[in-house]
């Protein structure tokens, strides 16, 4: 079986969980192919990374000739399957927030493709995210008659469902993966009903040896940490507001912020200004290990998210046995429940942020040991990477249904 992926960024810091996917389906003897929009030049701190980028194609690499050069051979030998193509762009185009050169853009990509795979045996392609690159995947899809699924996470594909056209790229696809129940939801909202039977919870997974057997105590029990793009979605400004009044109660409070982006600047300004500079640590992107070594160090995760799918550094933070403090958004409570395994929050909410920062310091460690022996199962049973890709696996091959899968679950 050889099925290509597409992806619009690969690799990417903040996409390991793709990575990962793609090692987890190769080690039970898929062939993968890698192509991805862009994504040759980005800086990367894990060198598995490093070696994803060598074996990756990438369709914008080479400028637009090449693109042009297939569009029009697409034309000339097979005009029928080109129109049919075509047609579907013009849906696209119908109702949408991408201007008319970039969907244009996107059928050459689309033709392109289907070039780079002709005579490698491919049989099933493979998305992630609903947004471009499925767009990319459903064209070629219908220019080579090879069947696509895709990925679904959120919250991207939920901001603008109509824009994207959700829907019809999930009526066209052989299955559609939803990463969560509540993005299984999100789908049935904006999508025909007869297609929810292609709908599929095929969740996300961590390699199992990032894990802990046992519960490890923190070598800094006042510190938190925080994952992701210094982004506005990312709430990293409301975590500061918190981390201020937080720290009237606990002295010694310190959080630590992995990651970087366009806000930086703004936040750390905003954090001298708080006098915080002793309190917060901004240390940039770490490669995996990294990760590892700050969450085992600290007391637990906190995450200020205004919108999420659900976040990978959750069931990071879970597996090593530590709590998590995150907004009681999307699919974050199928996952963090108060007092259980964590603690959540009103969305948006500096005081209810600060008051759970609060209790999760103040609980004693007899309470966070049992509270992180319960994360630890919960990620067991549910977000183990080889288990979750023998599934796609099965799915690409045909070996089961998405009704098969849905009695089985």
């Amino acid at each position: 079986m050889r099925v290509a992926y597409v992806v619009n960024q690969y690799p990417k810091v903040s996409h390991s969980f793709i990575r990962r996917e793609i090692l987890a389906l190769e080690k039970l003897g898929v062939n993968v192919a890698r192509f991805a929009l862009r994504g040759w030049k980005d800086d990367l701190v894990d060198a598995s990374d490093v070696s994803e980028r060598e074996r990756t194609e990438y369709l914008l690499r080479d400028g637009v000739l090449p693109l042009l050069s297939a569009l029009v051979l697409q034309i000339v030998l097979n005009s029928s399957r080109f129109l049919r193509a075509l047609g579907q762009t013009l849906r696209m185009i119908h109702r949408t927030d991408r201007t008319l050169a970039l969907h244009a853009i996107t059928l050459a990509e689309a033709c392109y493709l289907a070039r780079r795979m002709r005579g490698r045996d491919i049989t099933h392609m493979h998305a992630h995210f609903g947004t471009n690159s499925t767009e990319v995947a459903m064209l070629a899809s219908t220019l080579t008659d090879i069947p696509y699924s895709f990925t679904v996470h959120g919250p991207d594909e939920f901001d603008k469902p109509e824009f994207i056209k959700l829907a019809l790229k999930v009526r066209h696809a052989r299955f559609v993966v939803a990463i969560s129940d509540f993005c299984a939801s999100q789908i049935y909202r904006w999508s025909a009903y007869q297609d929810w039977k292609k709908v599929a919870i095929v969740r996300c997974g961590i390699d199992p040896d990032f894990g802990a057997a046992a519960y490890i105590p923190p070598q800094s029990p006042q510190r938190l940490v925080c994952i992701g793009r210094l982004a506005p979605q990312k709430g990293h400004m409301l975590l500061v507001q918190a981390a201020a009044r937080a720290s009237r109660d606990i002295a010694d409070l310190e959080i630590t912020l992995i990651g970087d982006g366009e806000m930086r600047g703004e936040i750390e300004s905003l954090t001298q200004s708080e006098g915080l500079t002793s309190t917060i640590r901004f240390v940039g992107w770490k490669d995996t290990e990294g990760v590892r070594r700050e969450l085992v160090s600290a007391r637990g995760l906190v995450l200020a998210s205004f919108a999420e799918g659900l976040p990978i550094v959750i069931m990071e933070a879970m597996s090593l046995g530590r709590a998590v403090i995150a907004a009681d958004i999307a699919a974050i409570p199928e996952l963090v429940q108060t007092g259980e395994t964590g603690w959540l929050f009103s969305p948006g909410s500096m005081e209810s942020l600060s008051s759970a920062i609060t209790q999760c310091l103040s609980t004693t460690e007899a309470d966070h040991v049992a509270m992180g022996e319960r994360a630890r199962k919960v990620i067991q049973q549910r977000h183990d990477q080889d288990r979750e890709a023998s599934v796609l696996a099965k799915l690409f091959s045909g070996q089961v249904t998405v009704a098969n899968l849905r009695g089985a679950q």
